[in-house]
C-alpha cells in the first residue's frame, strides 16, 4: 500500500516506521515546509493519506485529499469546528474520511468503559465527575481530543452535566476538564467520580506513541476499499 503522510513530526515518524515494518511504502511526507508538494500525490500515486499534522493545517490537507480522491485517516485535534464541512464534502465527492480523536485500541476500549460507567452513574447525582488529561509540553491544543470524547460521552448519559469546560473550576452543571502539560508524557486520561464518602476512578495511561501509530496504520489498511464518513465504531465492529 502506498501511504502519504500529512504531518511528519514524532507521530508521523512513528507511523512511518510501523507502516514500513508491515510492508507498506511511504510515497510522500508533507509538513509545514513543503505543503506545495501535496499536488504531486494525485492521480493514484497514494492509496491513502494518514494525517497527523497541526490544527491550522489539517482542514486544508484533508479537503485537498478528498477533492482528489485520496482516502484520509485523520487524528489531528484542535480543528474540529470544521469537521462537519469535511464530512459534507466527503459525502458530496463519494470519498473516504476516517476521523478518531485517538487510534489506540486501548483508548477505544477505555471509551466504551467510560460510556458504561456514565450509564451506571446517571442516577447518583451525589457524585461529581471531572476529567484530568496530561500530555507532553509540545502538544498545542487543550483539552485533548480524547478528553473531549470522554466528556461528550459522559454528558450524553448524565443530565446534570450540561457542558464541558477547560478550566480548573466551574458550576455544578459544568464538566471540568483539567489539562496539564508535563515533560514527555504521551497521554494520561483519568475520569473521576467523587462523593463525600468515596471516589471512583478509571484511568488510561499510554506508555509510548506506538499504540496510537499502529492503530492508525491498521485503520489505513482497513479503509482502502470503503467509502463514506467512518469512525472507530465502524472499525471495531
Amino acid at each position: 500500500m502506498n501511504i502519504l503522510l500529512l504531518g511528519y513530526g514524532k507521530m508521523g515518524r512513528t507511523i512511518e516506521s510501523i507502516a514500513k515494518s508491515r510492508g507498506h511504502n511511504i510515497v510522500g511526507k508533507i509538513n509545514e515546509d513543503n505543503t506545495a508538494d501535496l499536488v504531486k500525490y494525485t492521480g493514484g500515486n497514494a492509496d491513502v493519506a494518514i494525517e497527523f499534522s497541526q490544527p491550522d493545517a489539517a482542514y486544508e490537507n484533508i479537503r485537498y485529499c478528498i477533492e482528489n480522491g485520496i482516502p484520509v485517516v485523520s487524528g489531528t485535534t484542535g480543528w474540529l469546528e470544521k469537521k462537519p464541512e469535511i464530512e459534507a464534502l466527503c459525502q458530496e465527492k463519494d470519498g473516504t474520511f476516517f476521523y478518531a480523536s485517538n487510534f489506540s485500541i486501548g483508548v477505544n476500549l477505555f471509551f466504551k468503559l467510560n460510556e458504561q460507567l456514565a450509564g451506571l452513574m446517571k442516577d447518583f447525582n451525589e457524585y461529581n465527575v471531572d476529567i484530568e488529561e496530561i500530555h507532553h509540553t509540545e502538544k498545542k491544543d487543550a483539552p485533548s481530543g480524547t478528553a473531549i470524547t470522554l466528556a461528550e460521552d459522559i454528558i450524553k448519559s448524565i443530565d446534570y452535566k450540561k457542558k464541558w469546560i477547560n478550566k480548573p473550576f466551574g458550576k455544578k452543571e459544568d464538566l471540568i476538564i483539567n489539562s496539564l502539560r508535563e515533560g514527555r508524557v504521551p497521554g494520561t486520561h483519568t475520569v473521576k467520580y467523587s462523593s463525600a464518602v468515596d471516589d471512583i476512578e478509571i484511568k488510561h495511561t499510554a506508555h509510548s506513541r506506538e499504540g496510537f501509530a499502529k492503530g492508525a496504520v491498521l485503520v489505513a489498511e482497513w479503509i482502502t476499499d470503503k467509502k463514506g464518513v467512518l469512525t472507530m465504531d465502524n472499525f471495531l465492529k
